[in-house]
C-alpha cells in the first residue's frame, strides 16, 4: 500500500498541471517590466516567457526595440530588483502584436 501524499505535494500538482503557475509569473512579469520601463513604453511593449534567465519582450514597432536595445542594461538591472528570484539575465526583443 502506498503512502499518503502531502496535500502541499497534491496542490503543486494540481497548480503545475494546469498552469497557474505560469499565468501568476506571466503577471508578475507584465507589472515588473512596466515599471522597469515607465508609463510611455510599457504601452507599446509586451513582456513574455522566461526561458533560461531570458526573458522574451514584444514591443510594437523595430523603433522602439532599438531604443530598448539601448536601454537594456538599465532594464535588467530594475528588474533584478523588483524580481530577484527570477534570475532574468538577458532580454530578447521581438516585433509583434501587442494586444
Amino acid at each position: 500500500m502506498s503512502q499518503p501524499q502531502r496535500i502541499a505535494d497534491v496542490l503543486a500538482q494540481l497548480l503545475a498541471r494546469r498552469g497557474y503557475a505560469n499565468q501568476q509569473s506571466a503577471a508578475a512579469f507584465g507589472e515588473a517590466w512596466s515599471k522597469a520601463v515607465g508609463e510611455p513604453m510599457c504601452q507599446y511593449t509586451r513582456a513574455g516567457n522566461l526561458k533560461r534567465g531570458m526573458l522574451e519582450v514584444t514591443v510594437a514597432n523595430s523603433t522602439l526595440m532599438q531604443e530598448l536595445g539601448y536601454q537594456k542594461s538599465d532594464i535588467l538591472s530594475s528588474l533584478s530588483q523588483l524580481l530577484p528570484d527570477q534570475k532574468i539575465r538577458d532580454l530578447r526583443f521581438r516585433v509583434g502584436s501587442i494586444v
